[in-house]
């Protein structure tokens, strides 16, 4: 089973990404894909947050264990922990911690359970804006990376420069299916 995952944040409003990823598949994978497509550092206490329907968190998967953590509680590490132990069924919410000092994160939803379809390893199947700026512990900044442009394809389309605002048609830049 593969799950397909909208990823999307509160603080940037056309930002929105789509991981396609196996759901046995470790969390620090789907933490690695993240980290790697939006150009962010390892800041070593990323984390996800599985909630319920109201954003209310039920569980934690850890990038390490804490050093103020009780014996007997029981920590889930990323490298230890596959999706498929904490998610289950399209809707369920989670959130990632992209930037544990300033305690920043995504949102995330389980758009799509796909059968039949492997995924050999995860990957950024759309992707649409700049994430928001990652805020390290010195507090410097970490901008994203504008997604590449291909000098050849920027050619006159039909020899015209300028389009009507009219003829653009905003639905078209949806991730949606």
């Amino acid at each position: 089973m593969t799950f397909r995952i909208t990823i999307f944040s509160q603080e940037v409003e056309d930002f929105v990404m789509e991981a396609k990823i196996d759901a046995e598949a470790k969390f620090s994978e789907l933490h690695n894909l993240i980290l790697k497509t939006c150009n962010y550092q390892d800041m070593g206490s990323h984390g996800f947050l599985i909630c319920d329907d109201g954003w209310h968190v039920k569980n934690h998967i850890r990038q390490t264990c804490p050093q103020d953590f009780d014996a007997e509680e029981d920590i889930n590490l990323m490298q230890n922990t596959s999706l498929r132990d904490f998610l289950d069924e399209e809707g369920q919410r989670i959130a990632y911690i992209f930037d544990p000092e300033g305690k920043r994160f995504f949102l995330m939803e389980i758009s799509e359970l796909l059968f039949g379809q492997p995924e050999k390893e995860g990957r950024i199947s759309r992707k649409h804006g700049l994430p928001p700026e990652q805020q390290l512990a010195d507090d410097s900044t970490v901008q994203p990376i504008p997604e590449s442009t291909n000098a050849d394809t920027e050619e006159d389309f039909y020899g015209e420069d300028d389009f009507e605002e009219g003829e653009l048609d905003m639905e078209g830049f949806e991730i949606d299916e």
